[in-house]
């Protein structure tokens, strides 16, 4: 019987990798469409019907081209940094709270956190690697940026754990059955939104890979399946904080179609933020991590700290 469950769970992982890459796959075609009509043009339409076929197209044509290495570098450390990115990036959606067949998680956000963080390695390793004064410079900043949001994620993220006390990703449905917490967590809502593109690597906190100044950043030297699969992690990556500010703020995980349709209008959010807003200057991006974001998470912490003592108080006596 044990076997037989691990099996299953082995069948619900692959199902749910393959869905995670065709909603990636898809993800890319909404962008390219969206900026497209943003920019007063039509995105991708001659690949099938309307340009639905235009993501596998572009996924062949990626992985059959030939890769590229630069003479003098580290070739295993180039090699590998995007394929483990990409590992690291699937490997969190197991976290998904399915109600059957998938693995449970007691410390769930626990496991994102220690996985997002090891993603900084991939990005440092790879702007090392390809031993580039660009994308060297592209790494360094990308690690700068990305430790110091995550700085700011957790501790949002502690303002919700101290509120249902518990890691567990269930536990936030039950907690939003009458009222989101986004009705009460507005200002570290949005907080946590930047924050997610700055940890993303989206615009308008993109210097990882500013084009003006940097011709790509850390992925400079990646061509044909390396370049594929370090954008196949950044929009799996912005698909999972997509989905993990739904299941935070926007009433939990239930399996209905329309959080499903909430998953997708944040989605969409990154995309248009991409399409509206400039890229941020440098000591800005990191003024407003360590200077805005940071005193206002720890503040809301010590109030949802405070609010519970007092509730305990009252139900106490």
């Amino acid at each position: 019987m044990f076997l037989v469950d691990l099996f299953l769970i082995f069948i619900g992982l692959i199902i749910l990798i393959l869905g995670v890459l065709i909603g990636v796959a898809y993800m890319t075609l909404l962008e390219r469409k969206l900026l497209g009509y943003i920019q007063i043009r039509k995105g991708p339409n001659k690949v099938g019907f309307i340009g639905i076929l235009q993501p596998f197209s572009d996924a062949i044509k990626l992985f059959t081209k030939e890769q590229t290495y630069p003479n003098f570098s580290n070739y295993f450390s180039y090699y590998f940094s995007p394929i483990i990115s990409f590992i690291l990036s699937l490997v969190i959606w197991t976290l998904i709270p399915y109600f059957f067949n998938l693995i449970s998680f007691n410390l769930g956000l626990l496991f994102f956190l220690s996985c997002t963080s090891m993603g900084v390695y991939t990005v440092m390793v790879a702007g090392w690697a390809s031993n580039s004064n660009y994308s060297l410079l592209g790494g360094l900043r990308a690690v700068a940026q990305t430790i110091s949001y995550e700085v700011s994620l957790a501790l949002i993220l502690m303002s919700s754990i101290v509120m249902i006390m518990s890691f567990n990703l269930f536990m936030f449905f039950n907690y939003q059955i009458y009222i989101w917490m986004f009705m009460f967590m507005y200002p570290l809502a949005l907080c946590w939104m930047s924050s997610s593109l700055a940890e993303t690597n989206r615009t308008p906190f993109d210097f990882a890979e500013g084009e003006s100044e940097l011709v790509s950043g850390f992925n400079v030297e990646y061509s044909s399946g390396g370049f594929a699969l370090i954008f196949l992690s950044e929009y799996s990556s912005i698909l999972f904080m997509s989905f993990l500010f739904v299941i935070l703020y926007l009433g939990g995980y239930d399996m209905t179609f329309l959080f499903y349709l909430k998953m997708s209008m944040i989605s969409f959010l990154f995309i248009w933020v991409r399409g509206t807003l400039p890229r941020y200057r440098y000591d800005k991006l990191m003024y407003l991590a360590w200077k805005s974001y940071l005193p206002i998470s720890l503040n809301y912490l010590m109030l949802f700290i405070g609010l519970k003592i007092f509730l305990l108080m009252i139900f106490l006596v």
